[in-house]
């Protein structure tokens, strides 16, 4: 966590660094849309993409052996709709892979011990965020996410998402939210930009072993992405 929030930090230095160096403050070159039919620069919609990496926080990481975070992707589309120049409104609908690698064991009640290193989990992803423009060509952003799970993946080989009868021990929750928060430079139409989430929902639900080393349930996810995107008038 520690290490993702340091590198969150780095990335919006150089966001802001890259931004102002492509030209001075109020130039309308550097704003995401044509005239279009707003009068506002920051009225639009857009698609990006860019680099994931995926981790777990919680009180329950410590019980998985050599844990690591997952290096994957996201991609989709955002709109915005523009108050001033200033300030707007940007929901975005994105596919997301995330997951974590860290070695755990479960054993359920009458079945076999099955040993898991890598989880890939794939999201369906909603933020909704609150965009301001702090220079012309540099805007900060937060707000709520909400994501349906839509894939899980453990070490390569598709499991499905609900547990009927509880064969695997645990099962995974099909809904997560949490908060986002970030910064993008603008050069034109295109835009580069980093931003951190945080899920507040548990990864893991109706596991057998609820306490102690085996404990699996209080791991939420934790994201940091780069990405690049382009913006189109309306």
């Amino acid at each position: 966590m520690k290490k993702l929030t340091l590198l969150l930090a780095l990335s919006l230095a150089g966001v802001s660094s890259f931004a102002q160096t492509t030209g001075p403050v109020g130039v309308r070159s550097s704003t995401d849309y044509d005239a279009g039919t707003s009068d506002s620069r920051n009225t639009g919609f857009g698609i990006k993409g860019g680099f994931n990496l995926a981790d777990v926080y919680g009180d329950s990481k410590k019980n998985f052996a050599n844990s690591s975070n997952s290096k994957t992707f996201h991609a989709g589309v955002y709109g915005q709709y523009g108050f001033s120049n200033r300030l707007s409104i940007q929901p975005e609908l994105l596919y997301s892979r995330q997951g974590f690698q860290g070695t755990s064991t479960n054993t359920p009640t009458g079945g076999t011990a099955t040993t898991v290193k890598d989880r890939r989990l794939d999201y369906l992803q909603l933020p909704v965020l609150l965009v301001f423009n702090i220079l012309d060509n540099v805007s900060i952003h937060a707000g709520p996410q909400v994501s349906l799970l839509t894939k899980v993946t453990e070490d390569g080989k598709e499991r499905k998402i609900a547990n009927e009868g509880n064969i695997y021990g645990y099962s995974y929750t099909s809904l997560d939210y949490g908060l986002s928060a970030g910064a993008e430079a603008r050069v034109g139409p295109a835009r580069v930009g980093a931003r951190y989430t945080a899920g507040f929902n548990e990864i893991i639900k109706d596991q057998l072993a609820t306490s102690g080393a085996n404990a699996l349930t209080d791991i939420k996810n934790s994201v940091f992405q780069v990405y690049l995107g382009i913006g189109f008038t309306q």
